[in-house]
């Protein structure tokens, strides 16, 4: 750290903040990280620290603070036995600014999310930082990195570390119930007789509310939507504020990755003895992460009620939990299988024939958990398909 310190003009604090037991964001690293970087501050040189990590509301403030704790730290043991030590108002304080700015980049494509984001977010008070700020992303404002370096200049928003620090949890949050929304709107669809698909298409072609996030399945998983979500119900606790809305968009979350079990009980009713293939295990398609992956929760419950449970999945190759067979194709999947369950909407499953799958299975069953399968196509290869909310 310390000759990345001396040479840096402009230092990125971008670690991770995982969540606690309790939802609220842990913050050991990014404080590790604060008071190593004022150890080796020199107290001349300005330099611009940036805060990546998704933090609290107010982390700034306390960013400042720890580096010059550091900065403190750093002199003390310096001082000569005897010899009087400085406090924190003895620290040049206008050596460095703290600047806020928050990351959104997407798992799988984050290198793509660099060079064309759809805004930059800059929370901070110093003009002097916003300057060097601007200085350092102007090639990615004018999209020189960019696939399509015609569109307009990237928006760059300047606002208080407070307001950054919330656009990050905010937009998550927001993105996590669209998701919970349409989710419960296909549990009605399916109630009603409706198709969520036919419903989700003629919702997105609302200019008001587009159609991105609006894919019925078994909800979110991952590192950044249930962390950031629960950070933010934490948060609004600590300041006496029940976030009704943000619970309600876990508790559906929640719920819907039990909407899989449901359908294989409702077919097949005792699943003790029954074999039960899983096409896909990641969160999401196109990355190899499983945390809190909604296939595990399901996975983990069949398992609980005596079924047999494989899974292929184009990258896992071992198995994330005890009991569960991993299979090196498709097919192989398929054999034996009272039922297959889409869990995860890689494109190898979307362009697999499920033809020959079908011969191997006991019964031809299969459960789009992601509404993304070609229904008439497969209930024409002799399928009982059943997707969600339709």
């Amino acid at each position: 750290m310390a000759a990345g310190v001396a040479h840096a003009e402009v230092i990125f604090i971008a670690v991770g903040t995982p969540p606690l037991p309790n939802g609220e964001a842990d913050m050991r690293f990014v404080e590790a990280v604060a008071r190593g970087i004022g150890e080796h501050l020199d107290g001349e040189t300005y330099r611009v620290i940036v805060n990546k990590s998704t933090v609290p509301i107010g982390s700034g403030d306390w960013v400042r603070m720890l580096i010059l704790d550091g900065m403190l730290a750093r002199r003390q043991a310096l001082v000569p036995v005897g010899a009087a030590i400085a406090d924190s108002e003895d620290l040049p304080q206008g050596c460095f600014d703290v600047v806020s700015n928050p990351e959104f980049l997407r798992e799988g494509t984050a290198i793509y999310d660099t060079f064309n984001p759809d805004r930059i977010v800059l929370g901070g008070s110093s003009d002097r930082a916003f300057a060097k700020m601007q200085e350092l992303y102007e090639p990615i404002v004018q999209r020189q990195f960019a696939v399509d370096r015609d569109r307009p200049p990237v928006p760059v928003l300047r606002t208080d570390l407070g307001s950054a620090e919330m656009i990050k949890y905010a937009a998550n949050a927001f993105l996590a119930t669209k998701i919970s929304f349409i989710n419960e709107v296909a549990n009605i669809c399916d109630r009603v007789g409706a198709d969520v698909v036919q419903v989700a298409k003629g919702m997105g072609l609302d200019a008001r509310i587009g159609s991105r996030f609006l894919n019925a399945g078994l909800g979110w998983g991952g590192s950044c939507f249930p962390k950031d979500v629960s950070a933010l119900v934490h948060i609004a606790q600590d300041y006496g504020y029940p976030a009704a809305l943000l619970e309600a968009t876990i508790a559906v979350n929640q719920r819907q990755r039990l909407i899989l079990l449901e359908k294989l009980q409702q077919e097949l009713k005792i699943l003790k003895g029954k074999t039960i293939g899983l096409l896909g295990l990641t969160f999401k398609p196109d990355t190899d992460d499983l945390r809190d992956a909604p296939s595990l929760t399901l996975a983990e419950q069949l398992l609980r009620l005596g079924a047999k449970v494989k899974a292929y999945d184009p990258i896992v190759k071992t198995a994330p939990i005890a009991g569960l067979e991993i299979t090196t194709s498709p097919l192989d999947l398929a054999s034996g299988c009272d039922a297959l369950a889409l869990v995860t909407e890689w494109q190898e499953f979307q362009e697999l024939d499920y033809l020959p799958l079908a011969a191997r299975m006991r019964r031809p069953l299969i459960i789009d958990g992601r509404n993304c399968l070609d229904r008439d196509r497969l209930q024409m290869q002799g399928f009982r398909y059943i997707g969600i909310g339709r």
